[in-house]
């Protein structure tokens, strides 16, 4: 992969944290006013308490001075404004399989932008030094949309992907790149924690061709206690985007101690087999101690061997593991022959048995985008 910007950025991968609400001063001072990164946000409310922001779940009441718990969006002038607009701390060019994505556009390149921020406070994250900080407190680059899909094309990438921090706390950014890649048939991809809510997120289903969703925990407690947000939200996006044209597929981070009972992960399994994701791949990943959990191991490979055959046994079809290197488990398996027909190693193919959909051997449909 390549770096993209001429400054040092940081590279990270798909994770969330947010703070609390920080007072105006934090900020500088350019900050205090919309200026050249800011936009004025689409979702939100004036109410006697403040600007209540309703673009995700948290519907953060803000006042003037103070910021969202995503850190980007600030009450200017009784307004409220995302002060994330064409500001990335983080461009690179990815291998889309890097998001993970297995069944989308194999060996395709993706144009990664993150710019700082998100609506989780995830103790395990692993982007933490972007995700719970500001614009305003990382080393950006400008990139306006129409500048993001220019840099994507000159670098030969079938599609952007709005990743490494939290797409949904930069909202505005993401939806308005998404809607110019669309117009030059570019492809866009959202790696997100699904929490949104329902309004806005069928306002941006229309531009955005994949995604993947962590699915952190399926336990409500203990979701609300390593995340700082809810499940329910979560679920909900994940069925809304089953039933719309985006390509979705699922990752599980199996945290010990946290996410690894395996009674949770089959009730994981059923309920997504019940609603209709029998042919959405679930990515098991292993986690590795960082930010405020590093004195936990990292997942026994024990567990996610048996998670993935809990996940078998209650109907998925396309379940793999990931973060074990050179063991083969992000490999494809036809699910009707059972013939290995896409072989991987890290993120490149070494083979493809997957003809116009179908498995090469069977003609049993696959389902994805595979060109």
């Amino acid at each position: 992969m390549s770096l993209i910007s001429k400054r040092e950025f940081i590279r990270l991968c798909a994770g969330c944290a947010a703070g609390m609400l920080v007072p105006e001063h934090a900020f500088a001072a350019s900050e205090k006013k919309p200026g050249k990164f800011s936009r004025e946000a689409i979702w939100y409310v004036e109410t006697p308490r403040g600007i209540q922001c309703t673009v995700c779940p948290n519907e953060c009441i803000v006042k003037p001075g103070e910021v969202s718990t995503c850190h980007n969006r600030s009450n200017i002038g009784n307004k409220l404004w995302s002060i994330a607009y064409g500001n990335p701390c983080a461009v690179h060019v990815d291998p889309v399989e890097k998001k993970p994505l297995l069944h989308f556009l194999p060996q395709s390149r993706t144009f990664s932008i993150a710019t700082a921020g998100c609506n989780f406070a995830c103790l395990n994250c692993q982007n933490w030094e972007i995700s719970q900080t500001s614009p305003s407190d990382t080393t950006n680059m400008e990139l306006m949309p129409e500048q993001v899909v220019a840099s994507c094309i000159q670098n030969n990438c079938a599609s952007i992907a709005y990743t490494y921090s939290e797409p949904i706390s930069w909202y505005e950014y993401m939806l308005e790149t998404a809607r110019l890649a669309k117009e030059k048939q570019i492809r866009s991809i959202m790696v997100s924690n699904g929490y949104i809510n329902p309004e806005p997120l069928q306002k941006l289903i229309p531009f955005i061709d994949a995604a993947n969703i962590d699915l952190k925990v399926f336990d409500p407690g203990i979701h609300l206690r390593l995340t700082g947000g809810k499940l329910q939200p979560v679920l909900d996006t994940l069925v809304s985007m089953q039933k719309s044209k985006v390509w979705l597929e699922i990752t599980n981070l199996i945290v010990p101690a946290w996410s690894d009972d395996l009674e949770t992960i089959q009730k994981m399994c059923k309920w997504l087999a019940t609603n209709g994701f029998t042919q959405v791949p679930l990515h098991f990943s292993r986690f590795s101690p960082l930010y405020k959990l590093t004195q936990l191991p990292v997942t026994p490979l024990n567990t996610l061997l048996k998670a993935r055959e809990i996940a078998l046994q209650e109907g998925l079809k396309f379940v793999y593991v990931g973060n074990v290197p050179g063991k083969g488990f992000e490999n494809t398996m036809c699910p009707e022959c059972g013939k290995l027909i896409i072989e991987r190693q890290g993120y490149s193919l070494l083979a493809n048995r997957v003809s116009s959909g179908k498995c090469e051997f069977c003609k049993a449909i696959v389902p994805g985008i595979w060109k």
